[in-house]
């Protein structure tokens, strides 16, 4: 799978722009520099996971909604408290919650 970084700067900016959040508003929320926002958003700079995930949750919606373009659940209530959950990891720990999550989610339960 071949990500377009320029439609995810754009899912990004549309996102904030619907939640009536300023570049710098979100920018703190996440903890980034305005510069590196601005350069997400127009495809300049290759966000890692962390920043996705972080993003996620401040602009209250799920990371594949930037990634793939689904939809965000329209209660949003449980995926926001994983969301919390994973938002203060590392790398290393983020890697491990995804292949959880990729494993969870090709389970029959």
């Amino acid at each position: 799978m071949i990500l377009d970084y320029k439609e995810i700067g754009k899912r990004i900016a549309r996102r904030r722009r619907q939640l009536g959040l300023t570049q710098a508003q979100v920018s703190e929320m996440v903890d980034i520099s305005d510069p590196y926002m601005s350069s997400i958003e127009r495809a300049v700079s290759i966000p890692s996971t962390e920043v996705i995930m972080r993003l996620a949750a401040a602009l209250d919606t799920t990371p594949d909604a930037f990634l793939v373009g689904t939809a965000i659940p329209s209660d949003g209530g449980e995926w926001r408290g994983v969301a919390e959950l994973l938002r203060d990891l590392d790398e290393q720990q983020l890697s491990a919650a995804r292949s959880f999550l990729t494993w969870l989610r090709e389970q029959e339960l």
